[in-house]
């Protein structure tokens, strides 16, 4: 059987030799994605052993990646999800365990997170009967600060979350020391920014949770797929009940009695005895992801370093050719901060001679692919303007970012030459509206 498995491994590897594209960049035809998966030969071959062992639930490959993953990135526990989306709905919803006692978060409580985000940061704040909090970030960071967050606590104030912007760290430190201070639980939205640092501690590792998406956008792909990470017991555990639907045993599937006590159990009002297996301790979901797409992360994990390197890399000349250019505010990383960036965030100046749409549209045309900073400022989305929430201090540069930026891709498919090509169509641009 081995034989015959190497055999077709070998045949993958010869398909996915001869599916490469043919041909190199052509300006002008070839699009520049802002984002995308690198996927190479042995990324396929892993998915098809993985099929051929019909690992077609969590297993073996699931647990290999979140004890590999923890430890690259410095936490005592993963728990891998179906989603980063999913893995943010965990992580909010642990705090409101009743494993934490008085230390829970309890409906009307409020969570601080910022206007200017993707949706699933703050959906789950809501969807747990929170209040969120939402703050302004600055311009060129595309980040809070903690003066923002200090000024937006108040008495029902619980928990804070906010997402490293296209991969530049917030001033995680010294928000974390100000949860610290204030008794507040801190998450970090890492889902753009896996291998960034500040004052050279990897983000993610400041808080008391943190969160990753393998969505094919972002540093490592599963396809699909997330990560909850923590360094609390307590709160891996609940993650690991809430992500399982709620059971109280931490048993794979397919594993009986790892404690010895299976039937020796005595919980809420069932007889005792009661098979361990099946009593469950939260009301959670099932947000569990397979052994085929932890195979393709255990590949993908390998690559890391020099998909951060090579997106720093990209940044950096980028930001080199743009410099000087006008009416363009540029981005910038924040104070003490290494980013392994996401994207290259652009900024029209409102005086400036063209429109963002304009710019956009002539950018689009040549093939190089833009997106919005996600969603603006959310508060005026429709899906928010009726929930509850509280707004502290104005959201001006939020709504700026709704009218006048946009960014470009990073990512490591990008070559020198695409991003040479991008600079110069940049300056033209700019230069034919003079």
């Amino acid at each position: 059987m081995s034989a015959r498995k190497n055999l077709v491994l070998d045949e993958v590897r010869k398909f996915h030799q001869d599916a490469q594209p043919q041909g190199g960049f052509v300006p002008g035809v070839t699009e520049i994605w802002p984002s995308g998966a690198v996927l190479e030969e042995e990324d396929r071959v892993a998915l098809v052993e993985a099929a051929l062992e019909m690992r077609i639930a969590a297993g073996v490959s699931s647990r290999k990646f979140e004890s590999a993953f923890a430890r690259k990135l410095k936490r005592r526990k993963a728990h891998l999800t179906n989603s980063g989306s999913s893995a943010n709905l965990l992580a909010v919803s642990a705090l409101t365990s009743h494993v934490l006692e008085d230390e829970r978060l309890r409906p009307g409580d409020e969570v601080i997170t910022v206007a200017a985000g993707f949706p699933t940061t703050v959906n789950p704040i809501l969807q747990n009967g929170l209040i969120p909090v939402f703050v302004d970030v600055e311009l060129g960071t595309y980040n809070t600060t903690a003066a923002r967050v200090e000024q937006a606590i108040g008495p029902r104030t619980r928990a804070i979350i906010i997402a490293h912007a296209l991969g530049n760290p917030f001033e995680v430190a010294e928000i974390a020391q100000l949860a610290t201070d204030r008794g507040l639980f801190l998450i970090e939205d890492n889902c753009d920014a896996v291998g960034s640092t500040y004052d050279g501690q990897l983000t993610g590792t400041f808080g008391d949770l943190a969160t990753v998406s393998f969505y094919p956008a972002h540093h490592l792909t599963m396809g699909e797929g997330g990560c909850v990470l923590t360094s609390n017991l307590a709160l891996a555990r609940i993650v690991e009940s809430l992500r399982d639907w709620g059971r109280d045993c931490w048993c794979e599937p397919g594993e009986n009695d790892k404690c010895l006590k299976r039937f020796k159990y005595q919980m809420g009002s069932l007889p005792e005895g009661y098979d361990h297996k099946y009593i469950f301790s939260h009301v959670g979901y099932n947000l569990k992801a397979t052994d085929i797409q932890a195979a393709l992360g255990l590949t993908q994990l390998a690559k890391l370093d020099d998909f951060c390197g090579a997106r720093r890399r990209n940044w950096r000349r980028l930001r080199e050719g743009l410099d000087g250019v006008p009416h363009l505010l540029l981005p910038e990383a924040t104070d003490r901060s290494d980013p392994s960036w996401f994207g290259f965030a652009i900024t029209v100046d409102h005086e400036a001679p063209f429109s963002r749409s304009e710019f956009v549209d002539h950018l689009e045309e040549r093939k190089i692919g833009t997106r919005r900073l996600f969603a603006g400022n959310l508060t005026r989305h429709p899906a928010y303007q009726d929930q509850p929430h509280r707004v502290v201090g104005d959201l001006t540069n939020s709504d700026i970012i709704t009218d006048q930026t946009f960014w470009i891709g990073v990512y490591p498919a990008i070559t020198d030459e695409m991003i040479d090509y991008v600079v110069s169509t940049v300056k033209e641009f700019i230069a034919s509206r003079g």
